[in-house]
């Protein structure tokens, strides 16, 4: 039997979070999945993480939270990071930024290691991803489920990590435009590959956020305040099987789950 790797893209704002809660208990009976890999960085009001959405989110069943270019847009993150061992940061942030860019779960029998990178082109300066993950990668046996999650904006940046890293690692998995792309594939060398996933949030909206916050801020180059929009739910990610005796992947499949009720959940 394949093991599963359900990764679910960005969650934006409290709208994403009930995306994310009433969506993920259908998509673990659909799916089964041995892993649940999800990207947190715009959780908190669609900028950052707090530590309670965290506890709220591994309460949902998630092993893993990736995060991405705001990261530390919550203070009260920041000391957090350094504590809890399922959350992590994009490894390429400079020697001595708090928290670790990779996690590594034993569940049903496999050892499955995640790798959270962040892109250069349009972003913060950081340090080369692709150099940062070879470094990394000669530390790891490549008997393991390696899942990357690359957030970043320019898609070029994005395929051509996937075919850097083609055949060393189980999949590159992009996330940050919160636009899923019709581009799922394995690789040559056998890495599954999608520039990017989607995202957990409003589907009538701007990227997750409110359509006249965001025309106002194009319209008029004012820094108008975004807030996270409401209508129509979604949750979109994808799934991967993988062969637990080749590690080889055998399928990559997208996801997107509409029309998600708004009724309140947990959290």
């Amino acid at each position: 039997m394949n093991y599963k790797i359900l990764f679910l893209g960005d969650v934006c704002g409290e709208s994403g979070r009930r995306a994310l809660g009433k969506g993920i208990k259908f998509l673990k009976e659909k799916y089964q999945p041995d892993v649940i890999i999800v990207n947190g960085e715009n959780a908190a009001g669609g900028f950052g993480i707090t530590p309670k959405i965290v506890q709220d989110f591994l309460s949902l069943g998630i092993d893993c939270i990736t995060l991405g270019d705001h990261t530390f847009d919550r203070k009260e993150i920041i000391n957090y990071l350094e504590k809890e061992n399922h959350i992590i940061r994009p490894l390429n942030y400079p020697p001595g930024t708090p928290g670790k860019g990779v996690c590594i779960l034993e569940k049903n029998n496999q050892r499955v290691i995640i790798i959270n990178l962040i892109g250069r082109v349009f972003m913060k300066p950081v340090d080369c991803p692709f150099r940062r993950i070879d470094e990394e990668l000669i530390k790891i046996d490549n008997k393991n489920i390696i899942i990357v999650d690359f957030h970043a904006e320019a898609t070029a940046e994005k395929k051509a990590l996937g075919y850097f890293l083609d055949g060393r690692v189980s999949a590159v998995l992009g996330t940050h435009t919160h636009i899923p792309t019709a581009d799922e594939q394995i690789l040559p060398k056998g890495t599954a590959y999608i520039t990017d996933v989607g995202m957990c949030g409003a589907h009538d909206s701007v990227l997750g956020m409110e359509i006249e916050d965001s025309l106002k801020r194009l319209l008029y180059g004012i820094n108008y305040r975004l807030n996270p929009a409401n209508n129509n739910l979604k949750v979109e990610g994808v799934i991967i099987e993988i062969n637990p005796t080749t590690y080889k992947v055998q399928k990559i499949e997208r996801i997107c789950e509409k029309n998600l009720e708004l009724n309140p959940v947990s959290f």
